[in-house]
């Protein structure tokens, strides 16, 4: 596997990827923010170059030091040829096989590869599969700046059932103060890991929320280093109110301002699903996947 530094060739492989998208939305996502330069320390691998079969994006690899972090243990795939995937997968120079880990993406025919790798590494896999939400737009459209701002305003402001007499819901941009309130409802948190997961998260990245009149959250949702949307929330009193659709109007515009690409995934039965499709969202056929691999010393 070869590693890409140069922009570039960054820039290139960025390219590329766009006509694979929605499949290759993991990686696609975090070549834009390594291009972009974010502190958010990620590598990019290719099994060759410029004719590539497989990317794999991670975090540096000095930065995996603990062996059961699975937050940064982490590898976003993408692939033309699955088929080819397990003779990559299986070289310790690019997956640490000693460590629990996950490998995501928007592909599920690459879980034959990393089914067979894992029993010739006596490692268990755990598969998960929700709903890969996405915009009907493109990420960056080739248009100008009026074409894009047409776009943006053709998002319709949803409406939101407020109690006028209880004051002003703030918009917000979710800081270090909102790292414990998000880890503590996150269903894939929970635990001091993934509390200096979000942190790192919330430092690099955008995430927005809506405060009640006594200045509390009540709703969130923010950004990973693969530009997907995620840990989204709202606090039971204030749901079927319209909060969550009020923050997805907000950075659906906020985003394409950046042109930023961004997308989601949310379990069949998650009531965030709506939300999401409210606002001009929508299921890709694809699905997102998730692998969890465990060495057998740690089961």
């Amino acid at each position: 596997m070869f590693v890409l530094h140069e922009p570039q060739k960054l820039q290139i492989l960025y390219e590329s990827l766009e006509k694979s998208i929605p499949e290759s939305l993991k990686a696609y996502g975090a070549i834009f923010n390594t291009k972009n330069k974010t502190p958010f320390n990620m590598e990019m691998l290719v099994d060759a170059w410029p004719d590539y079969q497989t990317v794999i994006t991670l975090h540096w690899k000095e930065e995996m030091k603990d062996d059961l972090d699975r937050y940064i243990n982490t590898y976003h795939i993408f692939t033309k040829a699955p088929d080819k995937l397990a003779e990559v997968l299986a070289c310790s120079q690019v997956i640490s096989w000693e460590q629990t880990f996950q490998i995501q993406g928007c592909q599920v025919n690459v879980g034959e590869a990393i089914r067979k790798i894992s029993a010739a590494k006596s490692a268990q896999v755990d598969h998960l599969k929700t709903t890969l939400i996405m915009t009907e737009i493109p990420a960056e459209p080739k248009t100008s700046r009026d074409d894009q701002m047409a776009l943006v305003e053709s998002f319709s402001m949803p409406k939101v059932d407020e109690d006028s007499k209880k004051g002003r819901f703030q918009n917000i941009f979710l800081d270090a103060s909102h790292v414990g309130l998000v880890n503590e409802q996150w269903n894939f948190g929970k635990n001091e890991r993934s509390l200096k997961y979000i942190e790192c998260c919330l430092q690099n990245f955008p995430g927005f929320g809506v405060l009640s009149p006594e200045g509390d959250p009540i709703s969130w949702i923010m950004m990973e280093q693969s530009c997907e949307m995620r840990m989204g929330y709202t606090v039971p009193k204030y749901r079927d109110k319209g909060y969550m659709k009020k923050i997805c109007f907000h950075f659906i515009k906020y985003f394409f301002q950046k042109k930023m690409p961004f997308y989601f995934h949310v379990s069949r039965d998650e009531e965030n699903f709506q939300a999401l499709r409210s606002v001009g969202l929508k299921a890709a056929p694809c699905g997102w996947h998730q692998w969890r691999c465990t060495p057998r010393k740690y089961y």
